[in-house]
């Protein structure tokens, strides 16, 4: 698999106590791990600064090893053996030396390319970390439609409980890639939250175009969540204080938390 750029959008909707959405462009990358070296360019470096740069201490232990190391030893204390193949990580880079990542996807394959795991590193505002990892109990090979759950254990929003489970879905087009999560309450469903896009050769062309149409995205995404909060609580969502992060610094998946919600 080449290295991509996908243009695509984030939306996130909350159901409760007071209906809040939005939807913004943006664009990120998608890495093949064991050729991280040979995707630079004039536009984009690998552990240096560019426009746009990739650091192995953003991602993985974050102590500037290798990600798809660390990745292995993640897919390894799961006890996930199918995925022997190729780790794809789908990040925002830096961008002028800054990005914030919410979230950093590594889909896990087998040798034939199939998805067989995917490991969600999450990222709170406060500078705090927690990975889940998903895979099917018998460890199939992950479809299009396929859901996956993980109990909910670290503190992303105050305007969210750390209680309940998240439902995630992935796409296996890499042509078109997508990922759907789904957060469940007590009540049942509270957020849904979708990113998807259309991959592009990962050019020096292509990453000029995304600096002039997205200008200073990075930056962007830590402002549009302080942004929304403000929004949160003027509509007077009650707000929780943030716990204390878990122990563990990984939370494995566990299958059969509830249902599919209606719709897909």
């Amino acid at each position: 698999m080449e290295a991509t750029l996908c243009h695509g959008r984030v939306a996130h909707l909350r159901q409760r106590p007071a209906r809040h959405g939005f939807t913004y462009g943006v664009f990120f990358l998608r890495l093949p791990l064991s050729g991280l070296d040979r995707i630079a360019n004039c536009w984009l470096s690998v552990d240096r600064w560019n426009v746009f740069s990739v650091m192995r201490a953003d991602f993985g232990a974050r102590d500037g090893s290798e990600p798809l190391a660390w990745a292995r030893g993640q897919l390894a204390r799961a006890g996930i053996t199918a995925a022997d193949g190729e780790v794809v990580l789908q990040a925002f880079p830096r961008m002028l030396g800054y990005a914030f990542n919410p979230i950093a996807i590594y889909e896990c394959q087998d040798r034939q390319g199939r998805l067989r795991s995917v490991i969600c590193a999450v990222s709170n505002t406060f500078g705090e970390h927690h990975s889940y990892v998903l895979a099917h109990a018998d460890q199939r090979p992950i479809d299009d439609g396929d859901w996956l759950t993980a109990r909910k254990a670290f503190h992303v929003s105050p305007f969210c409980e750390v209680a309940g489970h998240y439902r995630f879905r992935f796409g296996t087009d890499a042509a078109h890639p997508a990922a759907r999560i789904d957060y469940h309450d007590r009540d049942g469903a509270l957020l849904v939250t979708a990113i998807s896009g259309t991959a592009h050769a990962l050019t020096a062309p292509a990453l000029a175009h995304a600096f002039f149409r997205y200008p200073l995205m990075t930056l962007a995404v830590i402002a549009r969540i302080h942004l929304q909060a403000l929004r949160l609580w003027a509509k007077r969502v009650p707000w929780f204080r943030k716990p204390q992060p878990p122990l563990q610094e990984t939370t494995f998946e566990q299958p059969g938390l509830g249902s599919p919600p209606s719709g897909g």
